[in-house]
């Protein structure tokens, strides 16, 4: 007599209570693992979905998503309330297309393959400068320390505190970036008896946004600021404190976890002093160039800055691109980056231009070197290595 079988398969989700649910299936830490959950049956798909189970994995990877007000699914075009039957078929269609940006978001964010990039736009301020403009922030833009002939750094007001701290604000590139590492160049005093390193001991990271968007896009017109400009923003990730070493090189300091930032500042917190000058017997920090490296999500996904949401980001989604952000490893098989990298180059050269004219209208720079006595040092050929 053949037994009958009996299917004693039980789909826990229809079981148990839905934070104990939850909780089972906040345990997926990969997008893939999520949309495969939701192909599992009607009940899985509803159930992942308006938990908002995409949205909730990328806020506990990347806690700065908690800034986007919105997202735009840009093949869906503009979603009319006329479309839908009633406000719960708008609110599910909603869901849906959150669902869907949100799970290619982290896949983006956690698997791209675009090689990082400078992400520096612009020099903010400092917290304090010794000779403006001759040893100006907008220097540390420059990976030479010599210019036209004139040492390229930026430098602090000397200070009879060790201790003393000082602060390097830049504004990033537009759009969604992961920065994963920052790199910084103590300037070394060629021009100066034992050629002192003006390093600091540590350095900490911070990133943020301003605080009125409005006041800042005024600010921007006049760079570098003339004052330190550190209570304009509100800063949103802290790093670690890197320890610095007093060498005339480019070091890396590597993040502990990429950082998401959105067309966002990063202010740079130098701790600490290890070397006076002689004439006057006080410490200085200067810094010769500074470099922050990062993977652009563009063009898979873009911003739209909501002023009537006090200057928040709307996400805007093409997922017609995601495969560029994913399987390219080189900007020449993409035309956006290339473009992009166009920009970068020509904004670049248009601060060190200003640069160059401020040198020329402001006092001479007592920090230009003799001809004679540096008869070893390559000569500038016309152009600047960017």
């Amino acid at each position: 007599m053949d037994r009958q079988k009996v299917d004693t398969r039980i789909d826990f989700l229809q079981c148990l209570e839905t934070d104990m649910s939850l909780n089972v299936m906040s345990f997926l830490d990969d997008p893939a693992d999520l949309v495969r959950a939701s192909a599992v049956s009607r009940f899985w798909r509803q159930f992942v979905i308006s938990n908002g189970l995409a949205k909730k994995l990328c806020l506990n990877k990347f806690p700065e998503v908690c800034n986007i007000v919105g997202v735009v699914d840009t093949s869906k075009g503009t979603i009319d309330s006329v479309e839908f039957e009633s406000n719960n078929d708008r609110e599910w269609e909603i869901l849906d297309t959150d669902q869907k940006v949100y799970a290619s978001l982290l896949q983006a964010l956690t698997k791209s393959k675009v090689s990082p990039k400078d992400c520096i736009a612009n020099a903010i301020s400092a917290s304090s400068t010794d000779n403006y403009p001759d040893e100006s922030v907008v220097n540390t833009l420059n990976p030479r320390d010599r210019f036209i002939r004139r040492a390229s750094y930026w430098s602090s007001k000397g200070q009879s505190n060790p201790d003393a701290p000082e602060t390097l604000i830049y504004k990033l590139r537009a759009g969604i970036w992961v920065i994963t590492e920052i790199d910084i160049q103590p300037f070394e005093a060629f021009f100066q008896q034992g050629k002192p390193i003006y390093s600091a001991k540590s350095v900490r990271f911070r990133m943020g946004h301003p605080k009125s968007p409005r006041e800042i896009e005024r600010d921007l017109q006049y760079l570098p600021l003339q004052k330190p400009g550190d209570d304009k923003f509100v800063w949103t990730y802290t790093s670690p404190e890197f320890p610095m070493v007093q060498e005339n090189r480019l070091q890396p300091f590597k993040l502990p976890e990429p950082v998401l930032c959105i067309g966002g500042y990063l202010q740079i917190e130098l701790l600490g002093r290890v070397q006076t000058q002689e004439m006057d017997g006080l410490f200085y920090l200067c810094v010769s160039y500074i470099r922050v490296l990062g993977r652009p999500l563009y063009p898979a996904f873009d911003i739209e800055i909501l002023e009537p949401h006090g200057g928040k980001p709307l996400l805007k989604y093409y997922p017609e691109n995601l495969s560029y952000v994913l399987k390219s490893s080189s900007s020449d098989e993409i035309p956006h980056l290339r473009h992009l990298e166009e920009e970068m180059l020509w904004e670049r050269i248009g601060l060190l231009e200003n640069l160059l004219r401020s040198i020329q209208q402001g006092p001479h720079n007592p920090l230009v070197w003799d001809e004679d006595e540096e008869e070893e040092e390559e000569e500038i050929n016309g152009g600047l290595i960017l």
